[in-house]
């Protein structure tokens, strides 16, 4: 299959680092794709970046609003196996209209204050 477009994994590499740059954060591998957890919980699904599938990052967001944010870009739809109604969503990064990487990572950093504890949660803060 061919490679992501260069501006997608540009967007994907950006909201990886910046997901492994939060407290506490570490990347695992299961079912072959790039997830970032805290406290052994997933807060961000980067899927593959091989050109395998195309480029998207799945977030939990909690507050309706910024959901309803993320569900407006084009492409973007609730998380699959019952993830969306516990408020995930899942976000291409190809595309017209699709969101820049600064939302990514506001959208990340929701994501991880859902799931971090109190502790890191502080201490991102602190920052």
């Amino acid at each position: 299959m061919a490679a992501p477009p260069r501006t997608a994994l540009a967007k994907w590499e950006k909201v990886r680092s910046f997901a492994l740059g939060l407290p506490g954060a570490g990347e695992e591998f299961p079912w072959g794709d790039t997830v970032v957890k805290v406290n052994k919980k997933i807060f961000v699904s980067m899927g593959v970046a091989d050109g395998s599938h195309p480029l998207g990052v799945g977030v939990k967001l909690e507050k309706e609003a910024l959901r309803a944010h993320a569900l407006s870009c084009p492409g973007a739809e609730p998380s699959g196996y019952g993830l969306g109604k516990a408020g995930w969503v899942r976000i291409p990064l190809a595309g017209k209209g699709a969101p820049s990487a600064e939302v990514l990572c506001d959208w990340v950093e929701e994501s991880y204050r859902s799931i971090a504890t109190k502790r890191l949660v502080a201490e991102l803060d602190a920052r």
